[in-house]
């Protein structure tokens, strides 16, 4: 069964960009708020609140992810620069409760580029009990426009394990950079 509006595209960065990007993210600085660490690019959000606002900028994306989020849009896989990026980091065994990304907060689009191990993403509708896993590799994107962005929820269950089509995939370090557009700021 497909998502409508899930977009999976396996090798949209190189293996060399993906090492220079993941050391480059490695050159910041963690915050380690969460159970997992993270960055915040342009706004903060807020996880209690669930919101991001004007006190929350940060200023503008650095030139590093500037440049990805100029490909994004140039490539049409979004409609405007990003202006948000958090960027998550996995060790095996962590996850992420499934959810929706903030319908006020957020634009159309979320676009999630995977740095590291490969892991599954389930995406359960929201209306009924139909949960489907998506391979996630290192170099891929997954989009979400449309059903899969307001009536999917997507998760990443914490385990040290996936399966997927039959075959046993371990867990390592996995850094997701996803790209989102503020609004009603």
């Amino acid at each position: 069964m497909d998502i409508s509006g899930l977009i999976y595209h396996k090798n949209y960065i190189t293996s060399s960009e993906h090492d220079t990007l993941l050391a480059t993210i490695d050159g910041q600085i963690w915050m380690t708020d969460l159970k997992r660490r993270v960055q915040h690019y342009g706004y903060r959000y807020d996880y209690r609140a669930r919101a991001t606002t004007t006190d929350r900028y940060l200023g503008a994306l650095p030139d590093w992810l500037m440049v990805l989020g100029k490909k994004l849009h140039g490539d049409r896989l979004i409609p405007a620069i990003p202006t948000q990026v958090i960027i998550n980091e996995y060790l095996a065994g962590q996850g992420i409760a499934p959810h929706v990304d903030c319908e006020p907060c957020f634009g159309d689009t979320i676009i999630s580029l995977s740095l590291g191990s490969s892991c599954v993403m389930n995406f359960a509708h929201l209306k009924s009990d139909i949960e489907i896993p998506i391979l996630l590799e290192p170099c891929s994107l997954v989009i979400m426009q449309a059903e899969s962005r307001y009536l999917w929820k997507h998760g990443i269950p914490a385990r040290k394990n996936d399966i997927f089509a039959g075959k046993t995939i371990h867990r390592q370090r996995r850094v997701s950079v996803t790209f989102r557009t503020v609004i009603n700021i």
